[in-house]
């Protein structure tokens, strides 16, 4: 056992750890700024610098282990003294008209800076701002940087490169001059980013946010020569009240839907139809390549993150990727055709709107080969802004249900919205269309999970299939290497982020313990509180097929539901 005492608090700690986490334990918030939990030690911004008796230097918390006999100060007025500089000095690197600013910044509700400010007591500013000139990087179709708003705290640089494998980030100049900018200065659109958006989730400040499309989507609902129908993606349905409740794992499907009518939304769908159309479609692709000698792995392709990532970096292996589109691009493409004759609507008139979890949504919704699918994405955060921003009190909403034609949809679904979800869907539909027998337990636990990396063989009648999971962009880099060296796989479910869709870059920035495993857990509940579990077993899917598509990989189906991807330079 390992005693120590911190603020007067005697602790015996089992296992060495770091200062900081040992305050954590105790119950002591000591403020950080660019310490973040799964990433590595940067102790650039000394914010979290405490007293150790017998030293007289202080010394960063997040980097310093803890040692037997220390005694800790972690509020002494040396220690507080110092914050405030090192907060001033910090601060003075930001945007000059912050509290201009404040009511417009994408953190004005949850910003890191203000918070400490009120922690540590800075309530003035002593030193004069520095300007650096760094103009708006608006070269993504998915994701604004502000380099003014920057403070170099380095965390978006370690999320990308550590956690997702790109590396898009780095730092030019030295000193107060220091900004966190891309390769060249190129802008984040023209670079290997993946538009996955989790650096987003890491910036304090709102240095960097998505592109914004709320404000169109306003107006475009005021125009009633367009008819707006909006799609909600699987993970937005447990994450939406968590700007509203500021707790996460709540299920507010009947809310979302209402407060899409109430926002002027013409027709309220879902994307989770679409989900059990893609597990038809990839499923059917699965059948047809294992039993034909088709390529294998087969590789999914509904996250635009991943498909990006294997765009640039893996490109000989595209023809390993499923055809069939995304959900939210089956969606729009349905939407202009099946929806518009079965409602005897002129698709010109259609305008489709979506709900996503994905910053890279965006951008795949601009992308050549689906071109006009769909028209504008919305994040789950933008949203949550509108719902708002029009008086709508959510969590006191009355539940309401989709609108019937694109918006019935199987538990299968539902869990499109974590990882292994696309796997597990696919896995209860292909195992009952192969064998003809009907499942007598259909959750395949085995692709479950927040592990990294899930490795299965699954027995479908006499087949064994060989199954692989993989979450945020380093997993599906190290997932890639394996088959590079030669492990064989048959189906492999990638998604960009980590913990799948539930994870996006376009959700809620929250502060709530354990966020991915209440969303996760709150995604299965939905799924086993549903009467319909299975993707082939939706009635309204039938009906698409028989009314309008014929059967799962016709020459329709293909032409509308299929695209083929290219090759990226780096």
């Amino acid at each position: 056992m390992l005693k120590a005492v911190i603020d007067g608090i005697e602790m015996e700690l089992k296992e060495k750890m770091s200062i900081l986490d040992a305050a954590k334990k105790a119950k002591i918030n000591i403020p950080t700024l660019c310490y973040e939990e799964g990433l590595s030690i940067y102790g650039g911004c000394r914010l979290c610098v405490v007293e150790i008796e017998g030293e007289e230097l202080l010394k960063p918390a997040c980097a310093t282990d803890i040692q037997a006999g220390m005694e800790i100060k972690t509020h002494s007025k040396k220690v507080r003294n110092l914050r405030k500089n090192l907060f001033e000095l910090i601060i003075a690197t930001h945007n000059i008209d912050c509290q201009l600013n404040c009511l417009t910044c994408s953190r004005a509700n949850n910003c890191e800076l203000k918070n400490i400010a009120e922690d540590i007591g800075v309530s003035k500013m002593r030193l004069d701002p520095i300007k650096r000139g760094e103009g708006i990087d608006n070269s993504s179709y998915s994701i604004i940087r502000e380099p003014e708003k920057c403070i170099s705290c380095n965390r978006c640089i370690r999320k990308c490169e550590e956690v997702q494998g790109i590396g898009i980030f780095t730092t030019a100049n030295r000193g107060p001059e220091t900004v966190v900018t891309t390769f060249k200065n190129r802008g984040m659109g023209n670079v290997e980013c993946t538009n996955c958006g989790q650096c987003i989730l890491s910036c304090p400040t709102g240095a960097l946010h998505e592109l914004y499309q709320k404000d169109i989507v306003l107006d475009i609902l005021s125009d009633q020569t367009k008819h707006v129908v909006v799609q909600t993606a699987p993970a937005v349905r447990v994450a939406i009240s968590e700007p509203f409740s500021k707790q996460a794992g709540d299920i507010s499907t009947g809310q979302l839907v209402t407060a899409l009518k109430r926002l002027g939304f013409d027709a309220v769908f879902d994307t989770n139809f679409t989900a059990d159309l893609t597990i038809m479609e990839e499923g059917t692709e699965l059948i047809k390549r294992i039993n034909s000698g088709g390529k294998l792995p087969l590789f999914t392709s509904c996250s635009p993150g991943w498909i990006k990532f294997i765009e640039h970096f893996y490109p000989e292996y595209l023809d390993n990727l499923s055809s069939a589109k995304s959900p939210q691009q089956m969606f729009g493409a349905l939407a202009k055709t099946y929806y518009a004759k079965e409602a005897g609507i002129d698709p010109e008139d259609i305008v489709v709107v979506s709900v996503m979890p994905c910053t890279a949504k965006k951008f795949e919704a601009k992308r050549d080969e689906m071109a006009g699918d769909v028209d504008y994405v919305l994040t789950t955060r933008e949203l949550a802004a509108m719902i708002k921003s029009a008086g709508i009190d959510f969590l006191n909403l009355e539940e309401s249900e989709y609108d019937e034609l694109l918006g019935v949809s199987s538990g299968a679904a539902d869990i499109f919205g974590t990882t292994g979800g696309v796997m597990e869907a696919a896995l209860r539909t292909a195992t009952e269309l192969i064998t003809g027998q009907e499942l007598e337990n259909i959750d395949f636990d085995s692709v479950r999970g927040l592990e990294g990396i899930k490795k299965a063989e699954v027995e479908i009648g006499e087949l064994k299939l060989k199954a692989a999971v993989a979450h945020g962009l380093g997993n599906a880099r190290r997932v890639m290497e394996m088959i590079k060296e030669g492990e064989e796989f048959d189906f492999v479910e990638f998604m960009a982020c980590p913990g799948g869709c539930m994870g996006g870059g376009g959700q809620p920035i929250s502060c709530a313990d354990n966020v991915l495993e209440k969303r996760q857990q709150a995604i299965y509940r939905i799924d086993k509180e549903k009467k319909l579990r299975k993707s082939h077993e939706n009635p309204y899917i039938k009906k698409l097929y028989d009314n309008y598509l014929e059967k799962p990989g016709s020459e329709k189906a293909h032409r509308l539901l299929h695209t083929k991807y290219k090759a990226r330079k780096i």
